[in-house]
């Protein structure tokens, strides 16, 4: 397959779990198949396969949307008792890995396999997606604070550059420059509601479900750390275009007749 078409959606924080009621980026991860109806597996493993969070999953991607389902490794669920989790990985149009440990999250699907069975799945063509845990997993050099002090480990390895979620530009430590000045590979910033689409392993494109959600592109010169911040298209502008959009003159004509059709109420009728 055409590298082009390999697809990673890193969110550095949003999406369902962490923004109620705002759908931006988790309808761009959908739109990102090219599907009507895509197949979307969630991958909860970073959490514990957390109920609630397996919940707020299918309430967010609901079948009128796409074809939701889950696969959880920390229990022997009815549903997926005969399933081959390769096999179904591999029959989705995105898999969308959910937040949490990282630390443990790669532990876990290295002992199952499922790190070799997302390769191959970004290899053919699905698109992967996740946020925070789910963000950091499919790089090279991470930074994570899940479990305390900062610490810094290695990824699947899928996209060669270094990671960081819920980066906040303004704290006055900064593990992840520290990591790239160290380790001396480039990488990514993100803070929340900002999310980086990668074709192929280069960057294609930045975008936010907030205004003013901000992503930084950062690489060592010299024994310093250069940061650039990177320019990131705010998706609520083009929902905004197509509420506001003026309706097509044949289907406001429409509107207009189901209007004037409507039996009329008198104001005694309502009391």
């Amino acid at each position: 397959m055409d590298l082009a078409q390999r697809q990673v959606l890193a969110l550095g924080g949003g999406g369902f779990s962490m923004e109620a009621g705002n759908r931006l980026l988790d309808d761009y991860a959908l739109e990102a198949t090219g599907v009507t109806r895509p197949r979307v597996c969630f991958l909860p493993t970073a959490s514990g396969d957390a109920d609630h969070y397996i919940v707020r999953f299918y309430r967010a991607f609901g079948a009128d949307r796409c074809e939701p389902s889950h696969v959880s490794l920390f229990r022997k669920e009815r549903e997926s008792e005969n399933r081959d989790w390769r096999e179904h990985l591999l029959s989705r149009d995105l898999i969308y890995v959910g937040g949490g440990s990282v630390i443990s999250l790669l532990g876990v699907w290295r002992a199952h396999g499922i790190d070799q069975i997302l390769r191959e799945a970004w290899e053919q063509g699905t698109v992967l997606c996740g946020v925070s845990a789910g963000s950091l997993c499919w790089f090279d050099d991470i930074v994570t604070s899940f479990h305390g002090e900062a610490s810094t480990t290695k990824g699947l390895g899928i996209l060669p550059w270094s990671n960081c979620v819920h980066y906040q530009p303004d704290a006055s430590a900064d593990p992840f420059r520290a990591l790239v000045r160290d380790a001396g590979r480039p990488g990514f910033a993100a803070e929340d509601g900002a999310a980086l689409h990668f074709r192929g392993e280069e960057l294609s494109a930045v975008v936010g479900s907030r205004p003013d959600a901000r992503a930084f592109r950062m690489r060592s010169v010299g024994g310093r750390v250069v940061r650039t911040a990177m320019s990131v298209r705010y998706l609520g502008e083009q929902q905004e275009a197509r509420v506001e959009a003026p309706l097509p003159a044949r289907a406001a004509d429409h509107a207009r007749r189901r209007l004037a059709s409507r039996p009329r109420v008198s104001a005694a009728a309502t009391v």
